[in-house]
């Protein structure tokens, strides 16, 4: 029987692999904070596309061939929503820069695995952080054409991003002018603490206004009473 071959324009490349985006409170904290850190680090750069949990197909025509890395950095491609990263669709450019963030379900060889894609399909910088046992692994592409792995990771500072990697109690990311990685939930603190202080420094200027217009009232009677001042 003669079956017709599918054309690549009949494939389905599903925008989910049925896997969560983290397997638990931790893991998800820490994918959030350095996602939405770097959208914010990259915010005026129209050609730099950051996203989180998204599938990456980096071959035309090959639906099974995909991984979603739980950060990636695209630098060349405009920002915008996606429902899959499709490389030949992107100028055929690949996700420069990578973060996995480790939790108990992944197995040594699933992260090896992720470990030859990366560094077979073009990534220069992928980073692993376990936060259960606060370690850090780099790999980054130089003239070898595989991902090497970095020495040293404390104090590291990423060559595409420009960001700053401590390694203390837990991991601390810096952005190029010295700024900490912040959560979502000390942002909103700060914000808090801003608006109070707006709302006091408010109150102390309504305070101010109302005592001079107090001692205008004040002079006011005294004038009527007395006359206007000599100097």
């Amino acid at each position: 029987m003669v079956t017709q071959q599918q054309t690549s324009s009949e494939i389905i490349y599903p925008e989910s692999d049925g896997k969560p985006m983290a397997d638990n409170t931790k893991q998800f904290r820490w994918i959030v904070v350095i996602e939405q850190n770097l959208e914010w680090l990259f915010a005026d750069r129209t050609d730099v596309f950051v996203a989180g949990d998204l599938l990456w197909y980096p071959v035309e025509g090959n639906n099974r061939l995909s991984t979603a890395p739980d950060t990636m950095v695209v630098f060349g491609r405009p920002k915008g929503d996606r429902g899959s990263y499709q490389q030949w669709r992107e100028e055929n450019i690949p996700p420069q820069v990578v973060f996995e963030i480790l939790s108990p379900g992944n197995t040594p060889r699933e992260m090896s695995r992720k470990l030859l894609f990366y560094s077979t399909y073009g990534v220069e910088e992928y980073y692993l952080y376990d936060p259960d046992g606060n370690q850090l692994s780099g790999w980054c592409r130089s003239e070898d054409p595989w991902l090497d792995q970095i020495d040293s990771m404390n104090g590291w500072i990423s060559p595409r991003l420009g960001i700053r990697f401590e390694l203390g109690e837990e991991l601390q990311l810096y952005r190029p002018d010295g700024v900490p990685f912040f959560s979502f939930a000390a942002i909103n603190q700060m914000l808090d603490q801003e608006r109070q202080r707006a709302e006091h420094a408010e109150q102390r200027a309504e305070q101010e206004r109302q005592r001079a217009d107090e001692m205008e009232v004040l002079l006011q009677q005294y004038r009527d009473q007395f006359g206007e001042i000599e100097p």
